[in-house]
């Protein structure tokens, strides 16, 4: 009798959101110009993105430094349109910052204390480094850790597993990449 099959589903994971990055979004994103991360084809007052300091039209502002993020709660419906730069923060904050910090210590990441980067450069080493620190921290889990319950810091889903959690991240990713990626396609095709 052979001895059964033992899947390394950290591995799995990993080069889920690896194949994604590596071989799409990240390289979609790049030569990305400050115009790029600011554009919207919709009007300002139906847009959220990232501002200078005390140019936002939502309902609030989040962020130090001379930036700032727009949201709202609860949010509109329905909801602005979002520019890349908004979308870059909600990834680099809401997505992947804050599970960096919870799950793996990384450094804290919220809405109302994280330095918005008001360019694409900054924008994107922000993000570059928010997932390699996600996909560290991922790598450095194994069985058992993907089938504890993920805690506190995730409020009511505190008692579901890990592996829920690294999948529920990686559709983020993904699905928020796409956006940038489309946002990019339009912008490139109405200018």
């Amino acid at each position: 009798m052979t001895a059964p099959h033992t899947l390394d589903w950290t591995a799995q994971l990993v080069d889920q959101l690896e194949y994604h990055w590596n071989g799409h979004l990240r390289p979609r994103l790049e030569g990305l110009t400050d115009e790029e991360y600011h554009f919207s084809p919709a009007p300002d007052s139906r847009t959220w993105g990232v501002r200078p300091r005390g140019t936002g039209t939502a309902d609030m502002q989040g962020g130090v430094g001379d930036f700032t993020i727009d949201f709202a709660y609860p949010e509109p419906r329905p909801a602005p349109l979002t520019t890349i730069a908004w979308r870059i923060g909600h990834v680099v904050v809401g997505v992947l910052g804050a599970r960096w910090h919870s799950h793996f210590g990384g450094p804290p990441h919220d809405y109302m204390t994280h330095e918005f980067a008001g360019d694409a450069a900054g924008g994107l080493a922000q993000l570059d480094r928010t997932y390699a620190g996600w996909m560290d921290g991922v790598r450095g889990l194994d069985a058992d850790a993907l089938a504890a319950p993920v805690g506190e810091s995730e409020g009511h889903w505190s008692a579901v597993p890990m592996s829920t959690l690294v999948l529920h991240i990686h559709r983020e990713v993904i699905h928020h990449g796409a956006e940038l990626c489309l946002l990019r396609d339009l912008y490139a095709h109405t200018r």
